[in-house]
């Protein structure tokens, strides 16, 4: 019962939908609001934590997406590959990972309402996936806490997050151009999980 308002008794059969009119009289006795039809959002937490909201929820499950198909990518790669050159113009692989780091540290930044960008130099091969994960570690810890979201959630993914999810796959088009391509997989059937953002993933079905 909604406070202030008194009970309102009703009934009518199993199988039988309620009509506009009768909903529009139970809503001048009681205060109902077609918002209190809706069944409240919930995302599985564990424990009693809240439910997440749902575009952070939908956040992490991208980032997710982004580590597992970049970790894959990335994995076993041949020793040279990083410098790697299919045109004098283009990028390297090492540049096009520590670009992705850029891009996530940039994301982390957008969230935390300070969306200032920096270039970092290159690493060695095993250091920048190293930072890759890193950074995603840190962007997805901050969208799971509770501190505010600076920018929408639309935003970061438009932006930093599906840019990086392009060069994962400059860098998967780049491993067949060397010679060394991945093993193709149903991403569809992939177990991805918000919040396993390290290097550590499922292997492929």
């Amino acid at each position: 019962m909604r406070p202030g308002w008194a009970d309102f008794v009703f009934a009518f059969h199993d199988g039988e939908e309620i009509g506009p009119r009768m909903l529009a009289r139970i809503a001048r006795h009681t205060g109902l609001r077609p918002e209190d039809l809706q069944p409240p959002h919930r995302n599985p937490r564990k424990g009693n934590a809240p439910a997440m909201n749902e575009d952070r929820a939908f956040l992490r499950h991208t980032l997710a997406t982004l580590a597992y198909r970049g970790g894959k990518a990335t994995r076993g790669a041949d020793t040279g590959f990083g410098t790697f050159l299919v045109s004098p113009s283009s990028r390297t692989p090492i540049q096009v990972l520590t670009h992705i780091g850029d891009l996530l540290d940039w994301g982390l930044r957008i969230a935390q309402g300070q969306p200032s960008w920096t270039e970092a130099t290159p690493g060695s091969w095993d250091f920048e996936v190293q930072r890759f994960h890193r950074a995603l570690q840190a962007l997805d810890a901050y969208i799971a806490s509770d501190a505010p979201l600076s920018g929408s959630a639309e935003k970061l993914f438009q932006g930093p997050i599906a840019d990086a999810l392009t060069h994962v796959g400059q860098i998967a088009m780049l491993r067949r151009v060397a010679g060394d391509p991945i093993k193709g997989e149903s991403y569809y059937r992939a177990e991805i999980e918000a919040g396993r953002v390290g290097a550590e993933q499922v292997s492929a079905k």
